[in-house]
């Protein structure tokens, strides 16, 4: 069989990424298409992509298009239906929600579309940006994305086969597309639980936070209730849209910006716990990394993150998103015994080895019925 990849543009290296990836890695010899490759944004992941078959759009080549990427989604549609799938027996659609790349025209070829979820600033979902502010983009955004959630329906029905990340985006994908879809949770990397004590830090000294830090991610809450219960905190990720909080004043914070997955590991299997205030989180890929390791997590009752962490045996929930919720949760856990081993175990249920093998299983089955 041959097979194309479809990707909405490759800038961060985050969830959607990492199932990119590991499609890749079950088909090497696919072609990725995307609108726009922007490695020097990729940071400590960027030799990943170094010897793929990428192939860009014209929009490559467009000045200052890393500031861009937002408008683009007005020309995107017209991008992805200009690409010739004809020499294909599949095109694999990896949905990230920035775009609608399903409105692809895969002529005979069987197409599948593993959608992270429906975009989320078309149906009312938190984003990364507040655009609502500025009354000319608020009137500007409602009739474009009015224009765009045709086009996104439109193109959803293009797809033969739907694959979501959890269920909660299954819902999202019945509700908005009207099409059923298979989950198959995305690969998470477990790695060695061992706690090997490094730097200054003694082991389970600190709490944790992070990822991709935006606006629906509540990182700021986070950083606000550790400052009032004075507990050290440390927090990675590149930060889109800036934070409204200055942690220059607080010793017991943290920013550690962008770092390798293995900084990451390391620094996660000397945490107490992780923190997670995302709201409506499509599934959630760091909670389950955080587990692997041993490392409980805290996190607010919201999204897919509800499917991977078991309440008062790998984490704790908290149900309001305010300082007191949060520092109730954190004052539960202290006087907790969540087992690490049952942790791991929860974990090893998201592992890259079950995604690949689900996905590369589903893709078979479904094609021969196909055919």
């Amino acid at each position: 069989m041959k097979v194309a990849l479809v990707h909405d543009y490759i800038k961060e290296y985050g969830g959607a990424e990492r199932v990119l990836e590991s499609l890749h890695e079950i088909w090497p010899d696919a072609p990725i298409y995307t609108i726009a490759y922007l490695p020097n944004f990729l940071g400590p992941h960027r030799e990943r992509f170094k010897n793929w078959k990428i192939k860009t759009s014209f929009l490559q080549f467009l000045p200052f298009k890393s500031k861009l990427i937002s408008p683009i989604r007005l020309l995107a549609p017209l991008v992805f239906k200009s690409w010739d799938f004809s020499s294909f027996d599949i095109v694999l659609v990896s949905a990230t929600g920035a775009y609608s790349p399903n409105v692809i025209d895969s002529k005979s070829a069987v197409q599948i579309c593993y959608c992270h979820t429906p975009p989320r600033y078309l149906y009312g979902f938190k984003t990364a940006r507040e655009w609502k502010n500025n009354i000319f983009f608020r009137v500007f955004g409602e009739f474009a994305n009015h224009f765009l959630r045709l086009v996104d329906y439109k193109s959803s029905q293009n797809v033969d086969f739907f694959i979501s990340n959890s269920k909660n985006v299954k819902e999202r994908i019945k509700k908005f597309y009207k099409k059923d879809a298979t989950v198959i949770y995305p690969p998470v990397e477990i790695v060695s639980a061992e706690v090997t004590p490094s730097g200054q830090d003694s082991p389970r000294s600190y709490f944790m936070a992070g990822g991709r830090i935006a606006r629906p991610k509540n990182i700021e809450l986070i950083i606000k209730t550790f400052e009032k219960l004075k507990l050290s905190l440390k927090v990675f990720g590149r930060s889109f849209g800036g934070l409204n909080v200055s942690i220059s004043k607080y010793p017991n914070i943290e920013m550690l910006g962008e770092i390798s997955d293995e900084e990451k590991h390391e620094l996660m299997k000397n945490a107490k716990a992780f923190i997670f205030a995302s709201e409506d989180e499509d599934f959630g890929i760091t909670p389950v990394e955080a587990m692997s390791v041993g490392m409980p997590v805290i996190a607010y009752r919201s999204g897919g993150v509800i499917e991977s962490v078991v309440e008062d045996k790998t984490g704790i929930f908290f149900d309001e998103l305010s300082v007191e919720s949060l520092s109730k949760a954190i004052k539960q856990f202290n006087s907790s015994k969540i087992n690490s081993e049952d942790c791991m175990t929860q974990a090893q249920k998201f592992s890259k080895e079950r995604f690949k093998k689900e996905i590369k299983e589903f893709v078979e089955k479904k094609v021969k019925k196909f055919n």
